[in-house]
């Protein structure tokens, strides 16, 4: 599903112009990035929780010559589905 079909689909569903929609949408992101950058962790109630991990720096390989390449460490988000996504999702 593309940004604009999900826009589409929740207006649909709420009743509220795809305009409105589009703006909460794009409000939802911008706080959930807030949120991750200040606390690192966000719970959505029935949807499950965002998180900021750090992965540690490591060693790899460079595909085209298989010579060693260092890869730094980084900050990569993750996600866990809550129990009742997971039970809707396999019904």
């Amino acid at each position: 599903m593309t940004k604009p079909e999900l826009i589409a689909a929740m207006s649909e569903e709420t009743g509220i112009s795809k305009a409105d929609t589009g703006r909460f949408l794009d409000a939802f992101v911008k706080v959930t990035q807030a949120e991750l950058l200040s606390t690192g962790k966000l719970q959505v109630f029935g949807i499950g929780v965002f998180s900021v991990v750090t992965r540690a720096a490591r060693t790899s390989r460079n595909p085209q010559t298989g010579s060693p390449v260092q890869v730094a460490e980084k900050k990569a988000v993750k996600f866990k589905c809550s129990a009742e996504l997971k039970r809707a999702v396999n019904e």
